[in-house]
């Protein structure tokens, strides 16, 4: 059996060629970084709890209408996703003040945000993810203007179902990040919630206790990474037992 051809590889994720054209494999590792990859860790068993969790996710946004890459989880470790073009920005949407909003504006982390608050962020690791203003992004090509009007309703429809989600299992959706791709359908483009969504994209907290169920537990060493996300998982009723003994993907031709 020939190994799929790699197209991509990330700090979470690895892309494989699909079976179909426009289809890619999308195959989630254990690796955990932070801080721009300075800190690394090897968590056993999070690449399935962040498939499953984002194949949940996924579906349910598929569900109420707000596009998606996803199609189907393969396995434990994989999921098949329509091939995109991806807007070179990360959507960061923000309920309360957390991470670099608090350090920039002197917010203290919890306040309560006024409003859901949307911001670019440039990828490029090299820089470090900087933070870009609407200009930035029209000035540079990156999106257009009707891009940036759909990528913001995106999100911010995202952050209702999200939000929603969340507050029935007793979880605060303090804010994360998503990417956004573009399709084309013959000539009419348009654009589609990619990648992943995930306790790694997210910031989760327990409503009563505060107690952080996402990566901010690897970045500060608050725990055990694999226990918050199961947690999540559990709650949602994603993996009621958790990932236990699954630790390589099927391959597929």
């Amino acid at each position: 059996m020939a190994r799929r051809k790699k197209v991509y590889e990330g700090k979470a994720k690895i892309l494989y060629e699909g079976p179909e054209p426009g289809t890619l494999v999308q195959y989630f590792k254990d690796d955990a970084t932070a801080f721009n990859a300075e800190k690394r860790a090897t968590i056993e068993g999070k690449g399935v709890l962040n498939n499953r969790l984002s194949e949940f996710f996924m579906t349910g946004l598929n569900h109420v209408g707000v596009p998606t890459h996803f199609i189907r989880r393969i396995n434990m470790r994989e999921q098949l996703i329509r091939a995109v073009e991806i807007i070179p920005l990360e959507v960061v949407v923000r309920n309360v003040a957390a991470g670099s909003i608090s350090k920039r504006l002197g917010i203290e982390e919890g306040t309560a945000l006024p409003r859901p608050i949307v911001e670019f962020y440039f990828k490029n690791d090299d820089l470090g993810d900087p933070l870009v203003s609407e200009e930035h992004i029209l000035a540079f090509g990156w999106a257009t203007q009707q891009d940036l009007d759909d990528m913001v309703s995106l999100a911010l429809r995202v952050n209702d179902f999200l939000s929603g989600l969340f507050l029935g299992v007793g979880i605060r959706l303090v804010d994360f990040k998503i990417e956004i791709g573009r399709i084309w359908d013959g000539d009419y483009m348009r654009l589609i919630v990619a990648d992943e969504i995930s306790p790694d994209s997210c910031r989760l907290w327990d409503m009563e206790t505060g107690k952080k169920l996402d990566k901010d537990v690897f970045r500060r060493d608050l725990g055990d990474l694999a226990d918050a996300y199961t947690e999540v998982a559990r709650r949602l009723g994603v993996m009621p037992q958790g990932p236990t003994g699954v630790t390589k993907p099927t391959l597929i031709n």
